[in-house]
């Protein structure tokens, strides 16, 4: 690895710790591309639930040829995001694919474009896409080369806010388990003390009372709780490890 290499790993790496977004570590990105090609400009394009959306973009024109696509359903943004693979047009104007896709960016000033997959084959796949004016600008390794870690930052920025979203939801998730078991475990104090009987028959009690009344087993408990005392039960201090 070069020393340009390693300091621009360093740089992008530091752009996901100073930014408090994904879209804002994408928009970085971006920008970084357009700096590093010819591009007239560059879009990020990301699929959820099969619906394509530009979610940032540098420079000019990828908006545009962006919703072209969308619009049609084809093209080469989609191509890559759908493939998983590049796609390299050298000259819109000989290109007979996708339409009239090739006709409309024509018009728009842009005869070749590069578009890099992104998150490939998971359920946010998207594309680092690139637009150019001159015929063959991403022609060259070289051109293509310098992007390519740019789209690999970006897959890495998805799985790394993917796997956070899901710690949050994983905890969110144990946080109302926690406090369903506290108001559970009340009741069943309150149901012990009045039937003295075992911890096992205090829930089953709890649990008939539940079916029969067709109420889910913590409301069931929260209003027994709430008879008895005249105040909603106490929930538990979730206390996180320093």
């Amino acid at each position: 690895m070069s020393t340009e290499d390693a300091y621009d790993e360093n740089r992008i790496t530091q752009w996901l710790l100073e930014t408090d977004s994904l879209e804002g570590f994408l928009q970085a990105l971006a920008d970084a591309a357009l700096k590093l090609s010819n591009a007239l400009g560059v879009g990020v394009t990301l699929e959820r639930d099969g619906r394509p959306l530009t979610v940032v973009n540098a420079g000019i024109a990828a908006p545009e040829l962006d919703e072209k696509q969308y619009g049609l359903d084809d093209g080469p943004c989609l191509q890559s995001l759908r493939t998983g693979e590049e796609v390299v047009v050298d000259d819109m104007l000989g290109e007979s694919r996708w339409g009239d896709y090739p006709a409309f960016a024509v018009a728009s000033g842009v005869r070749s474009s590069l578009s890099l997959p992104i998150a490939a084959h998971t359920h946010t796949a998207g594309a680092l896409n690139l637009y150019a004016g001159p015929s063959r600008a991403f022609g060259e390794e070289a051109a293509r080369t310098a992007v390519r870690p740019l789209a690999a930052q970006a897959t890495g920025g998805i799985a790394l806010a993917q796997r956070m979203a899901d710690v949050r939801d994983f905890a969110d998730q144990l946080q109302t388990a926690m406090k369903s078991r506290s108001v559970i475990d009340q009741a069943m104090g309150v149901v012990m003390g009045q039937n003295r009987c075992t911890a096992e028959a205090a829930f089953n009690i709890l649990r008939s009372a539940s079916q029969h009344r067709n109420v889910k087993l913590r409301d069931l408990c929260a209003e027994l709780i709430t008879g008895l005392t005249g105040e909603p039960p106490a929930e538990p201090e979730l206390r996180h490890r320093p």
